[in-house]
């Protein structure tokens, strides 16, 4: 039997018990990603049914099967990548799969919240948007119109650090989709009433996301209390004030360096060749010339001195709770040990944080920890939700001492054994589609600078030791490291 059937049928198996660990971008604690269109959010409150020793036992075997022949398993996948950098500086990653005839591919563009500033807040966002709206050779609804007549379909979000486009489509509209990508790249229509339109479309966004929904708005407050110079502080969305604000100069500026070619990153999965992707974007992607690259990055987030507290008061039928706790970029070897952490301390209705707060102590009807990709240092943001009659300052205390546990005792063999089965299996499960590959891809090369490091990422998982959670739960989750944001219920106004 191949690893791959082995890998069908256990993953067929255990599909019902894992959690799918986001939407379309993927990490969804603090993720703040604003999405075109609605996905299902994260689960919070409705974890997995109590794992099976049966499921489990064929988890664990997966990844036994995985970790002791690992060279196999990397070097066939591995041997799919092929690259290309174009000469106006777009790099394309493409790996064959002909099990179906059909084609996922992305586009990341390194521009998100981070590359904006005071007064431009929210132009990521809008540009995610824009996209949409027409460009010289298909008008306004018209990329839509096209690619959904020739049997595709498409989604984009926006993060603090890159808005990526996602395209699935029969391979028969491989040229279709290249002419449509090339022309909102290099065409994007600038019509000052289209522009008002969306304006008021992503005004009407943050009104839903943010200002009436108390998670949104004190998902807000925790970012723009945490981070005191790096741009992480604000929204994706962006603050109102800069929504209405917006320059027309403002927005060819943004474009001419987000959207350059030399800014993105191409990566195609599925029925196609290295040999025809190239040729279509030599003709279609290539004669786009470069506009060079945002300007870097540089701020560092100060090291936090003391835990940091606000509150907000609105209508609400119950408090909320958040707690941020700075840790290192994606890029950082404490990831893969943070990623064990999480799983052990917040996935599913065994977890240490579900046990605790949610069955054991009935203290609140849910609770999640997590964090996201991310290209400067960021946040691991805990949310909890009392229940009616509970004070948050009780959760508060329970939620510590759960992390203290961490630190002063080790995680027990199993704990630690299940948190890599259910990374592993997730893992390997998306690497089963095309658009999993094409994601995990795509963010490999973008946030961990090497696709290559994503045939590494099993090995990394299985590397972590109780001493490494105890290291990094003693390093980050220490109290002058957090910041705490509280929603606090007030009654309806008269009106």
């Amino acid at each position: 039997m191949t690893i791959a059937s082995l890998l069908a049928g256990i993953a067929h198996a255990a599909s019902p018990l894992l959690v799918r660990r986001g939407g379309a971008k993927r990490r969804g604690g603090r993720s703040r990603v604003m999405f075109r269109h609605a996905r299902p959010p994260r689960s919070s409150g409705t974890p997995p049914h109590e794992e099976g020793t049966a499921r489990l036992a064929l988890v664990g075997a997966l990844a036994i099967l995985l970790l002791t022949t690992p060279s196999s398993f990397t070097q066939t996948q591995d041997y799919g990548v092929k690259t290309h950098k174009l000469k106006n500086g777009m790099q394309i990653l493409v790996q064959e799969d002909h099990s179906i005839p059909n084609v996922a591919l992305y586009v990341f563009y390194k521009i998100g919240s981070r590359n904006e500033r005071p007064g431009i807040t929210g132009l990521s966002h809008f540009f995610e948007h824009m996209m949409f709206n027409g460009a010289k050779k298909y008008g306004p609804k018209q990329f839509d119109e096209v690619m959904e007549a020739a049997g595709g379909s498409n989604n984009a979000y926006t993060s603090n650090d890159v808005t990526a486009y996602q395209d699935w489509f029969p391979r028969s509209a491989l040229e279709t989709i290249f002419d449509l990508e090339a022309d909102r790249i290099q065409n994007l229509n600038f019509d000052e009433k289209m522009i008002e339109s969306e304006r008021g479309v992503v005004a009407s966004e943050r009104r839903t996301s943010v200002d009436n929904s108390n998670t949104g708005i004190l998902d807000e407050q925790l970012g723009a209390a945490a981070f005191t110079a790096h741009p992480y502080q604000w929204p994706v969305v962006g603050w109102m004030v800069d929504i209405e604000h917006w320059t027309m100069e403002d927005l060819k500026n943004y474009f001419a360096i987000g959207y350059s070619p030399a800014n993105a990153t191409m990566v195609v999965v599925g029925d196609v060749t290295l040999d025809e992707i190239v040729k279509l974007a030599q003709k279609y992607i290539e004669p786009i010339p470069s506009r060079g690259l945002p300007p870097k990055v540089t701020t560092r987030e100060p090291e936090q001195l003391g835990e940091r507290r606000v509150t907000v008061r609105k209508f609400a039928q119950l408090p909320i709770v958040m707690m941020g706790y700075h840790i290192p970029e994606s890029a950082d070897p404490d990831y893969y040990p943070l990623q064990v952490l999480q799983t052990i301390l917040f996935e599913g209705q065994s977890s240490r944080m579900y046990q605790r707060l949610v069955d054991k102590d009935q203290l609140a009807i849910s609770i999640n920890g997590d964090f996201s990709f991310a290209f400067d240092p960021t946040l691991f943001s805990i949310t909890v939700r009392p229940k009616a009659g509970v004070m948050p300052e009780t959760t508060e205390k329970a939620v510590y001492e759960e992390l203290d546990r961490v630190k002063t005792s080790p995680v027990s063999d199993r704990e630690l054994e299940k948190a890599k089965n259910i990374l592993l299996a997730d893992f390997y499960r998306r690497m089963k589609t095309i658009n999993g590959k094409a994601s995990g891809l795509g963010n490999y090369e973008v946030f961990f600078g090497d696709y290559r490091k994503l045939f590494t990422a099993a090995d990394s998982y299985n590397k972590v030791t109780k001493d490494d959670l105890q290291r990094v739960a003693k390093k980050y989750f220490v109290e002058k490291n957090r910041t705490v944001a509280t929603l606090i219920p007030e009654a309806e106004e008269a009106k």
